[in-house]
């Protein structure tokens, strides 16, 4: 085989393994088991955030899955005026955990390190498990309730606080969402440990 050949066989194999892989959805989403099988890094942060924060693996999977579907560079999507004419994103929102810009800077003062990005998912994680470890302490919501938790993350503890959520029926159903995709996450958990 000429060097070039070779040369060139192995910059495919080299480029067919890497560039992005975190940034794609893993095949099979309504699959516990399946998920942590592709993206072995996942289970690691999780567990170390339930050892951390006390928050449930499939508490934080639920709530991911719904804010990125574990696509770690997620963004929401553009405004348009007038329909063409692009105004920018719906909000600061980006990550695996769709963290706003103030929201995770208060994490990096608090907690996190300057160091710290919501596109890799061991900050992603952690992240998720301090909000919503100060959402027990602040607000109450046991931390297996993934239905309470998302509602506190969507609307910001003030939000949930005041019950805003009771005027957006489609969050409330979203929420319902969460919470039976981290009973159906918890019992598939439980078979593939």
């Amino acid at each position: 085989m000429s060097r070039t050949l070779r040369a060139s066989i192995l910059v495919l194999l080299l480029a067919s393994c890497g560039g992005g892989g975190d940034y794609k959805a893993p095949r099979n989403l309504d699959d516990a088991c399946a998920i942590l099988a592709q993206r072995p890094a996942y289970w690691k942060a999780l567990k170390k955030t339930e050892r951390k924060w006390g928050i449930p693996v499939a508490v934080q999977m639920a709530a991911i899955y719904q804010e990125s579907k574990f696509v770690g560079n997620a963004r929401t999507p553009h405004r348009f005026a007038l329909g063409v004419i692009p105004m920018g994103r719906q909000s600061s929102a980006y990550g695996y955990s769709q963290a706003l810009d103030g929201t995770w800077e208060e994490y990096q003062n608090e907690e996190g390190g300057r160091r710290s990005r919501r596109d890799r998912i061991e900050d992603a994680t952690d992240f998720m498990g301090w909000y919503m470890h100060n959402s027990t302490e602040r607000l109450g919501i046991s931390k297996s309730d993934a239905e309470g938790q998302y509602l506190a993350y969507h609307e910001g503890r003030t939000g949930y606080a005041n019950q805003s959520y009771l005027g957006k029926p489609w969050l409330v159903e979203v929420a319902a969402a969460v919470g039976a995709r981290a009973v159906m996450y918890d019992s598939q958990l439980a078979y593939c440990r």
